[in-house]
């Protein structure tokens, strides 16, 4: 296979990335309002739309935010809109679209979780997106480090390098398995699907950007490391308050 992958679309060549990157999207969203409909849970009209708004806006903002924050001095020293519009990740999209959702609660008066619903859809948008990644080999920064194991590849030069997005892929798709036999072997209160979700999900990031090419901010932690951490914190304390609260 030779990296990078594209596609002629109305006459123009177009990497896998973006491509692949707004399937996931359509993808996941078909599928979140597909289990939506079949949920016995019903929000009412004004928390779907507050929690639907709050998540879209904390991810966009969150995914070009921390996107561009893992290369600061680069973002400072050569500003360009362009290449600032197209950095993102998933998980600044991840970190803020919690944010966003939390806020939308607050401001509709709604203090029941409404995670659940959405980590399937998740799972699956991720999943088509690192195809994409994978596609895209070097041309774009969601590359692993150069190695000699293996399971090294050449993604577009000279280096066998870590695929990255696959390891990814193989990892999400074990996530959805475990998952999927946690709730059907035991009854947990809502959210904590979610919950244990995102907990996985960062965790494997943190532990994941060592083999990524990063800027090393504090001690040899990313930005990308940073708010992994971050996120793992408050949820350590967020499920043992959701696990103190169900026992009583």
């Amino acid at each position: 296979m030779d990296f990078p992958v594209t596609f002629q679309i109305f006459g123009k060549t177009m990497l896998a990335h973006p491509i692949f990157e707004a399937l996931g999207m359509f993808m996941g969203m078909r599928y979140y309002f597909y289990l939506k409909r079949k949920s016995s849970e019903k929000l009412s009209f004004n928390t779907s739309a507050a929690v639907l708004i709050g998540a879209t806006a904390g991810a966009l903002i969150g995914s070009k935010l921390i996107g561009n924050l893992e290369n600061p001095y680069k973002l400072f020293e050569h500003f360009n809109f362009k290449s600032i519009w197209s950095n993102n990740t998933i998980v600044g999209g991840l970190a803020f679209g919690l944010i966003g959702v939390e806020l939308a609660k607050k401001i509709v008066g709604h203090k029941e979780s409404t995670g659940d619903l959405i980590v399937y859809p998740l799972l699956l948008a991720i999943i088509i997106g690192r195809v994409g990644c994978f596609l895209t080999g070097v041309d774009e920064e969601t590359y692993g480090v150069p190695t000699q194991s293996i399971f090294g590849m050449h993604l577009g030069d000279q280096y066998l390098r870590h695929p990255v997005a696959l390891y990814e892929i193989v990892f999400l798709l074990g996530l959805w398995v475990v998952l999927k036999i946690k709730q059907s072997t035991a009854d947990y209160p809502s959210g904590y699907i979610f919950q244990i979700f995102m907990v996985s999900y960062f965790i494997f990031r943190f532990f994941l950007d060592f083999i990524k090419p990063r800027v090393e901010l504090i001690g040899n932690f990313g930005t990308i490391q940073l708010v992994c951490l971050s996120v793992i914190i408050y949820y350590i304390f967020k499920i043992k308050e959701t696990k103190t609260v169900n026992s009583h």
